[in-house]
């Protein structure tokens, strides 16, 4: 397993990691995958795909910040793999701005441009950045690769590129960015092996998860997205608000007398399915609730997404298919039904027990608009990227 690529995702208080191996670009293969939950607190080290079950592990671990999540991440390989080396590790960092449109290798003005892109990303940005810094100081010879949710998107039109601000505030940074670009680069990357000639159609892509998106592509290309500034624009999230009147937030900061911080947290923290339900942000515990307010979190879910799905066919023009991915996009096949439902006036025709069975197709041979289950994977993008810019191939 030499010549080995390491894969990284920080969150606040996880390191989502993998470990891909292969001779080429686009046979790269998983070798194991796993998570370090808890950091700073009871953090737990699980293992999650292993090339045999002895492999795997779970098992409670000394974190109390991602420097130490990362080596004992990497005295846990080492262990099972002596003298195994890493050619690169690949980053996702959530905001490239309008800067970084491709992956890069990271140096010390990349990291610098990067914290300049904090508040735009306060949730995600210093946690993939603290990543980044702990294992330069772990492996300071290690190549280290960025990948940028933002980047695929970076296809967007001027018309959807564009808030109706005055242009200065344009030229200073505020405009639409997008994320989730690397799930979207994935799915578009494999649209052809389910969709055959119709990829390069009109395509309207769901990421459904905690945190979620949609994407239209045409040519397999971004040409709108529903998160725009910040990811908290677009559909309701898990905890996040989606799209909101502007007058709400001066209504809260004048008559409410709330401060940003506050405004802050409740936007990002405390809104979405949790703040509509008062019981979870999590689909699965909602699916599994008979409270009306529950009821009234999911129902409102599907109602923003099949919405915001139509919104998507317009600057299209059309829509050929659509294709839901991610946690929720993957796995819940009564959210799903739900937005396909509302959908049927655009020709899609639900075929329930293959919703039922999880596709991968779900729509009836008759439907004028075809409906796709696809399971995303960002690693395998970084990874590939990561290739690339160490073997220049």
């Amino acid at each position: 397993m030499n010549n080995a690529l390491l894969i990284l995702n920080a969150g606040s208080s996880s390191l989502k990691f993998a470990v891909y191996r292969g001779t080429v670009a686009d046979d790269l293969q998983a070798v194991y995958r796993g998570v370090i939950e808890e950091i700073g607190r009871n953090a737990r080290f699980r293992v999650l795909q292993a090339p045999n079950a002895i492999s795997r592990d779970d098992q409670a671990v000394t974190a109390e910040n991602h420097e130490q999540a990362l080596q004992r991440l990497l005295e846990w390989i080492e262990t099972r793999h002596p003298g195994m080396a890493f050619q690169a590790a690949g980053h996702r960092v959530v905001h490239g701005g309008a800067n970084y449109i491709h992956p890069v290798r990271v140096d010390a003005a990349v990291v610098a441009d990067l914290e300049k892109l904090i508040p735009l990303s306060p949730l995600h940005q210093p946690h993939n950045l603290a990543g980044i810094r702990a294992l330069a100081r772990l492996r300071p010879h290690l190549l280290q690769v960025a990948c940028f949710d933002t980047a695929f998107h970076h296809t967007l039109p001027p018309v959807a590129r564009h808030f109706a601000l005055p242009r200065e505030f344009g030229e200073r940074g505020i405009r639409r960015y997008g994320f989730h670009g690397l799930s979207y680069e994935y799915i578009a990357s494999v649209l052809p092996d389910y969709l055959g000639t119709a990829a390069a159609g009109r395509v309207v892509v769901a990421h459904l998860g905690n945190g979620a998106s949609l994407c239209a592509m045409q040519h397999r290309r971004s040409v709108e997205t529903s998160m725009s500034f910040t990811p908290l624009d677009g559909i309701p999230m898990g905890t996040r608000c989606g799209s909101l009147d502007p007058g709400v937030l001066l209504y809260l900061l004048r008559e409410e007398g709330m401060r940003p911080d506050q405004l802050d947290d409740l936007l990002r923290l405390r809104s979405g399915l949790l703040g509509v339900s008062g019981i979870s942000g999590d689909v699965r515990a909602l699916l599994d609730s008979s409270h009306p307010h529950a009821v009234e979190a999911l129902d409102l879910f599907a109602y923003r997404t099949s919405q915001a799905i139509a919104s998507h066919a317009v600057a299209l023009e059309g829509i050929d298919a659509l294709v839901f991915t991610a946690g929720i996009g993957e796995h819940a096949a009564a959210v799903r039904a739900a937005i396909c439902q509302r959908l049927a006036w655009l020709g899609l025709a639900l075929d329930e027990a293959a919703n039922r069975r999880h596709g991968p197709c779900i729509s009836h041979a008759h439907s004028r608009v075809s409906a796709w289950v696809i399971p995303t994977d960002e690693e395998q993008v970084i990874a590939r990227h990561s290739w690339s810019l160490t073997t220049g191939k």
